[in-house]
């Protein structure tokens, strides 16, 4: 009887598991939700945008180019820099896929590239473990801009923000 036990449970009970890389994707599809949600960058054209609410730490949002099927996408903290190079820090570069419906962390600092952090020629695990946290990132720090208020609505012109200032 223990026999018969055994084989059932080592055979029907299989449950089914995801790659790290399936895993990875559908963190893309996730933050592309979030992205939609908040910003809907499909309406955005392309230039250096503000979202204030009032905290005193507005999102700059930089639309930096737009493609038949990609959006380049750029959020930071306006009046947060690096002290070593002046660039905004924390910062993530997107890429949105307006067909597949993903959107990608393809770097998180201005100063350092991706051979930088992991190496000329790192294994396929560490870039995609990699990958897995700067998006991981991402998506926590879209769901608290969403607590904080920022939203599409909340967007103004860079320019329009410097001049009233």
């Amino acid at each position: 009887m223990s026999a018969i036990v055994k084989r059932r449970s080592s055979t029907s009970l299989r449950i089914p598991r995801l790659s790290r890389f399936a895993w990875l994707m559908e963190l893309y599809g996730e933050n592309h939700a979030r992205l939609e949600r908040l910003f809907e960058p499909e309406r955005i054209p392309v230039g250096a945008w503000i979202s204030s609410v009032g905290d005193g730490l507005d999102l700059r949002l930089d639309v930096v180019e737009r493609h038949p099927y990609t959006i380049e996408l750029r959020l930071a903290y306006a009046a947060l820099e690096d002290g070593a190079t002046g660039q905004p820090d924390p910062s993530a570069f997107v890429r949105h896929y307006r067909d597949a419906r993903q959107a990608e962390v393809t770097h998180c600092y201005v100063g350092r590239r991706w051979q930088d952090v992991l190496g000329l020629h790192p294994p396929i695990a560490t870039i995609i473990d990699h990958r897995m946290r700067m998006n991981v990132f991402f998506g926590k720090w879209l769901e608290y801009l969403g607590e904080q208020g920022h939203s599409w609505h909340t967007l103004r012109p860079a320019a329009a923000v410097a001049d009233a200032v």
